[in-house]
């Protein structure tokens, strides 16, 4: 079957940064690898885009400077340069709109033209953030896929770790349905693509036209091969890696881990940073297992491979979490991922690569993660099993090539090209 020529939306894709920019950056360049893909961008991406090997056909660059300029203003003067404020994505809506419009203007005489097969929008990844070019091309000529979109996940009760970190905008959520162009988007899309369980339940009245493919992906590279520390030690590795933010529940790991690190059963390797970081020292100092825990700070990827390469157990009960793109990298080094059966986390782990406890309380949900690495410390034939599963799992489910194959099932369905693919669809999404 022949290369198809992509017309792919990204706007933020960027091959240096963290987070969804880099997410996304990885995406398109898989599918360049497999099509003529041209890529439409921001000019601030477009120097580090242009910087790399990565075989794009072209890449488009949208220039909104005014948009730009508020953006960064909101950003710097209302957000203090907070990343992670749920404001951010409301306040995203005018210049996604812009950047849509000014790419529909630059772009439309050749897409009228016939120059490219589909249209394929990767970022924004927010189900709240409409597309103009689903009503521009709701009558052709070519066809118009959205997705990966992610987000959505509601604030699970009964946790202190998310007393403070709701915003009062996360109520207003539901309200995007009634902004322009939000129902149109949906209703004219050939395609959907849910990154997860909860985006995808939010579009199943368009389920004949809706796949599941898991966000994000990894790099074959982190295949360890043998570089894979294979030794069998008496005390078991663990490891978290992450933002110390209240969210990501370093503490629950800590607390749950701690017979084991007070008995000299186990270490505990804490690899990144944040505003919890002196609360957590502090916690491991009162719970007696200071000696055990190694805090590591932010580490760069390779040093963060390495310790991934000499744990055990990644033990990582994040709250509320999208995606699930350090689960996956546990996976592929060897590193037996221990989670809360939620979110990102919990639609990629099953019982065959790692272990998932029930969402509770957070006192049920450190009870559960201690009698879980208890179970791993005491058998390590159990622990060796899920280790060498996951990493196959990894290489065969979860890779960015992989991700690009079926995002191209996905395309191929829609130009008429091949068969419906049969993705099978998220947890307990049949019965919603």
């Amino acid at each position: 079957m022949g290369r198809l020529r992509v017309l792919l939306l990204g706007p933020d894709c960027h091959p240096e940064k963290q987070s969804i920019p880099y997410v996304t950056y990885c995406h398109a360049a898989a599918l360049a690898r497999l099509h003529e893909v041209t890529i439409v961008a921001r000019s601030w991406v477009e120097d580090a885009l242009r910087s790399t090997n990565v075989p794009f056909h072209a890449i488009e660059v949208v220039r909104t400077p005014l948009s730009d300029r508020a953006e960064t203003w909101v950003m710097r003067e209302v957000l203090k340069n907070n990343p992670d404020s749920q404001v951010k994505t409301a306040i995203n809506y005018p210049s996604a709109i812009v950047f849509e419009w000014n790419a529909w203007r630059q772009l439309r005489h050749r897409i009228l033209a016939g120059e490219f097969d589909v249209v394929l929008r990767l970022v924004p990844m927010s189900p709240s953030l409409p597309s103009l070019f689903a009503t521009f091309l709701r009558n052709g000529p070519i066809p118009f896929v959205l997705g990966p979109l992610n987000g959505g996940l509601p604030w699970p009760p009964g946790f202190s770790q998310l007393e403070d970190q709701r915003e009062w905008i996360s109520g207003l959520r539901d309200l995007y349905r009634f902004l322009p162009f939000s129902r149109s988007t949906y209703r004219h899309a050939s395609a959907i693509i849910a990154a997860s369980s909860q985006t995808y339940s939010e579009f199943t009245v368009y389920r004949d036209k809706l796949f599941f493919i898991p966000e994000p992906g990894v790099s074959p590279s982190l295949c360890p091969g043998e570089s894979r520390d294979r030794e069998r030690r008496p005390k078991l590795r663990l490891i978290f890696v992450g933002g110390l933010v209240p969210r990501k529940a370093c503490d629950l790991a800590l607390r749950g881990a701690a017979t084991l690190l007070r008995n000299d059963r186990a270490t505990f390797a804490v690899v990144g940073d944040g505003p919890e970081r002196h609360r957590l020292e502090k916690l491991s100092r009162t719970l007696g297992v200071e000696r055990a825990v190694a805090f590591h700070g932010w580490l760069s990827h390779s040093e963060v491979f390495s310790h991934f390469l000499l744990a055990d157990v990644f033990v990582f009960p994040s709250l509320r979490d999208n995606g699930a793109g350090v689960v996956f990298q546990a996976l592929m080094t060897g590193a037996v991922p221990v989670v809360v059966d939620f979110g990102g986390p919990g639609d990629i782990i099953n019982p065959e690569v790692g272990r998932k406890v029930a969402l509770t309380n957070e006192s049920d949900v450190v009870i559960q993660i201690g009698n879980v690495l208890n179970e791993l410390a005491n058998d390590r034939e159990l622990l060796d099993g899920l280790r060498s599963q996951g990493m196959v799992y990894a290489r065969e489910n979860l890779t960015w090539d992989v991700k690009a194959q079926r995002t191209t099932q996905v395309l191929n369905w829609v130009v008429k090209r091949g068969p419906r693919p049969n993705f099978l669809p998220p947890k307990n999404a049949d019965s919603r």
